[in-house]
């Protein structure tokens, strides 16, 4: 296996940070999906497994780079706390808020500086992932926490994820392309 280069050893970690969190937001979402619909809302919960989808390929993608950058992309999986539906949105929209105000923007920094294309690529679709994920849970926890049963988060719906950098939508064919990574829209993933 390549040695890291002296240059690229805090891309790296911070690759490696990302790697972790998104891995662990995988597991954390999967298992809020599984309590969203036991809970009986399972729009929330397709909500929540396009977002898991969207976090493993964040993940997959910071792995490749931390390869190509000779690193070994290796992560502890969390024990999951799960709790109501409410409160699991809740979590969730506070790790994405934390990702998308400080660790993405810090992350992308510093490999910009150090003229990382590809540590500045993955962050980016990943970044911008999780704008989508945080106004996705900021509206259900309103409907939710607003009594609003009857909308969009009792009944399981569509969701699209694009494979190579995990944007998400919850409208069929939003652009012809994805507008982060420019993936055609027909490749899309649709995860309910």
């Amino acid at each position: 296996m390549p040695e890291i280069a002296a240059e690229n050893e805090v891309t790296v970690r911070n690759l490696l940070a990302a790697y972790e969190g998104e891995s662990n937001a995988h597991a954390k979402y999967t298992a809020f999906a599984a309590k969203a619909d036991a809970d009986g809302f399972h729009g929330a919960a397709s909500l929540f497994r396009a977002a898991a989808r969207a976090e493993q390929i964040h993940a997959a993608n910071h792995a490749r780079v931390i390869k190509q950058l000779g690193g070994e992309a290796v992560c502890q999986i969390h024990p999951v706390e799960v709790k109501g539906t409410l409160d699991n949105l809740k979590t969730a929209l506070s790790g994405e808020q934390y990702e998308i105000d400080t660790m993405y923007p810090g992350f992308l920094a510093e490999a910009s500086d150090r003229g990382n294309k590809l540590a500045v690529r993955t962050f980016t679709g990943a970044l911008e992932a999780e704008k989508t994920h945080a106004r996705l849970y900021g509206e259900a926890i309103a409907l939710l926490a607003g009594g609003n049963t009857g909308s969009w988060i009792a009944t399981a719906r569509d969701f699209y994820v694009c494979p190579v950098c995990g944007y998400t939508s919850e409208t069929e064919e939003e652009h012809e392309r994805c507008p982060v990574c420019n993936c055609p829209w027909e490749k899309f993933e649709i995860i309910r």
